[in-house]
């Protein structure tokens, strides 16, 4: 474990690490989706070295990882792993209380449906997997779609890696187009490429880039993509039970 203070007398690493303002600054930032560099220089108002020291001891800690960009390999995606700042959190209010932390997660009732679209390139993985995650996790709780830029046949290790899950993935590829006119709460872009390309909807929804590779380039080295699925399938399912109108209990337990 990264994030473990040393003795009881020193604070925990994850407090130290945080009482940093740009680092702070960073941190928040990232929480809203995957960034860049420059992105994240932007968002905090600081040179790029000074931001790149800063993500450098975020690395370290194990709170931020890293990842090259599918659209332009010059260029990474830093992403904040939330899971890690969970625990990391949960850790720190222990280290100074019993009694303190709350289930991640956990949020109060909300008016209507939240209305959420996931894009990628061809909506035949990525985003057809985090519509059926999403909407397996929130039990009909949340309006849910997916669409891509050019939909092609939909993966049949995407529809194996869902089935790994209790869950039928039965999913016709659309194209974007097809929902411009819908309004959505949410916009999650799962593909470096379509976060360049992708349209505006109406209604201004809270737009969210989540950096993941594309799991069909992704074989195994006897060729076999199952894997990269299940991988792709694993870090939508984190991600989505981040998200503040989806529950914190794991898939898993849904189908006990």
């Amino acid at each position: 474990m990264y994030l473990r203070a040393v003795s009881s007398e020193e604070p925990p690493v994850f407090v130290r690490v945080m009482a940093d303002p740009v680092r702070w600054r960073l941190v928040r930032a990232l929480a809203a989706g995957d960034r860049r560099v420059r992105e994240l220089v932007a968002a905090v108002g600081q040179p790029q070295n000074l931001v790149s020291y800063h993500l450098r001891q975020l690395r370290s800690a194990g709170l931020v990882t890293a990842r090259r960009s599918s659209f332009d390999g010059r260029d990474s995606y830093y992403h904040l792993d939330l899971t890690r700042c969970a625990d990391a959190w949960a850790e720190a209010g222990a280290a100074l209380h019993p009694g303190f932390g709350s289930p991640a997660g956990v949020t109060g009732p909300r008016p209507r449906r939240p209305r959420v679209l996931f894009l990628c390139t061809g909506n035949s993985g990525r985003s057809p997997l985090a519509e059926a995650l999403l909407r397996h996790r929130t039990r009909g709780a949340v309006e849910v779609a997916s669409a891509g830029s050019h939909p092609k046949p939909l993966h049949p290790d995407a529809v194996r890696a869902a089935a790994e899950r209790g869950i039928t993935l039965e999913h016709e590829p659309a194209h974007w187009d097809s929902l411009r006119r819908r309004r959505f709460d949410w916009v999650i872009s799962l593909c470096d490429k379509v976060r360049e390309v992708a349209p505006a909807f109406p209604g201004r929804p809270v737009t969210i880039h989540w950096s993941l590779p594309d799991p069909a380039r992704e074989p195994d080295p006897g060729g076999d993509t199952l894997p990269a699925f299940r991988c792709t399938a694993a870090e939508l399912d984190t991600r989505i039970r981040f998200l503040p109108f989806a529950p914190a209990t794991d898939v898993e337990q849904s189908r006990t």
